[in-house]
């Protein structure tokens, strides 16, 4: 055991086969919705956490058919592996083709796997790696997965390993519901995006704001968070899309679950508009749409 502990401190990556969905690697909540508001369904994608101690220590030395950390890179790792990023010091997940691969950090808006903005991205060309957490948000946390940033660098989710074209954030609605103020909500996402552009240097990022009714129609304090991230995104040069007046710009109150999320009709309604937007800002895969895209943009 000691020469096995030995191995595991002096190899690079630390790797441990996990299984993964659609996800990021979340233990699940007790719940997955928005406060106050239906648990969204279609939650995928948890991931098998690094075991410790002796387990780890023999994972590492590569007995009883495991395999072998001095041996093991990434593209020879089967996709789900989670995978200890040298660069980085952190956990990632190995995805099946990080160049098709769309990253979408949101809350249960995106959620469930046939949600809009998940539906968007495929019919696009885009394999999808949902992180995120149904009530959450850049200030709001569920009370067991953190903000998106408190997330994202204490390892609630994980980022794919490698380098992916494109990366969408979506959000604000837990925020909007919870009394962020616009500073903080600001503050976060400005750390979000440096931490995302530092790990990503070369993917394209896009925000997509709060789904809401438009200002004269009861939007209230959600249409104002998708204004203030509509600044945040332009303040750096980011591509984004404002939903805050969509509900009722595209008569869609009717296509509701509830007051805040939608049904499976109005995700796909939505899907489509969503789509339309980001091909109309250039955000297309490159090469060919798979043949079986859920919607058509």
């Amino acid at each position: 055991m000691r020469t096995a502990s030995a191995l595991s401190r002096l190899a690079a990556p630390i790797i441990v086969a996990g299984i993964l969905l659609a996800g990021c690697g979340q233990t699940p909540p007790t719940r997955t919705s928005d406060v106050g508001a239906a648990p969204a369904a279609g939650l995928h994608g948890q991931t098998a956490p690094a075991p410790a101690g002796a387990e780890g220590d023999r994972l590492a030395a590569g007995t009883n058919g495991t395999l072998n950390l001095a041996q093991a890179t990434p593209g020879s790792l089967p996709a789900g592996s989670i995978y200890r990023n040298p660069a980085n010091g952190r956990n990632e997940v190995v995805v099946e083709d990080i160049a098709r691969t769309a990253v979408l950090i949101g809350d249960s808006q995106s959620e469930p796997t046939f949600s809009w903005p998940r539906t968007a991205l495929a019919s696009l060309g885009y394999e999808v790696h949902f992180c995120g957490r149904g009530g959450t948000g850049f200030v709001a946390s569920n009370g067991t997965t953190g903000n998106y940033i408190d997330a994202l660098q204490r390892g609630d989710w994980l980022l794919p390993y490698g380098s992916p074209p494109l990366v969408v954030i979506e959000g604000g609605g837990n925020d909007a519901s919870r009394g962020a103020t616009d500073q903080q909500i600001s503050e976060n996402a400005e750390r979000l995006i440096a931490s995302v552009r530092q790990r990503y240097p070369a993917a394209r990022l896009a925000m997509v704001g709060t789904l809401a009714r438009g200002a004269a129609d009861g939007g209230g304090r959600r249409t104002e968070v998708d204004a203030l991230l509509g600044t945040v995104a332009a303040r750096n040069s980011m591509s984004f899309v404002s939903v805050g007046d969509w509900l009722t710009r595209y008569d869609l109150t009717k296509s509701m679950a509830d007051g805040v999320h939608m049904s499976p009709g109005g995700h796909a309604a939505l899907a489509g508009l969503l789509a339309r937007k980001l091909d109309e800002l250039g955000l297309r895969t490159p090469g060919p749409v798979p043949a079986d895209s859920a919607a058509t943009p």
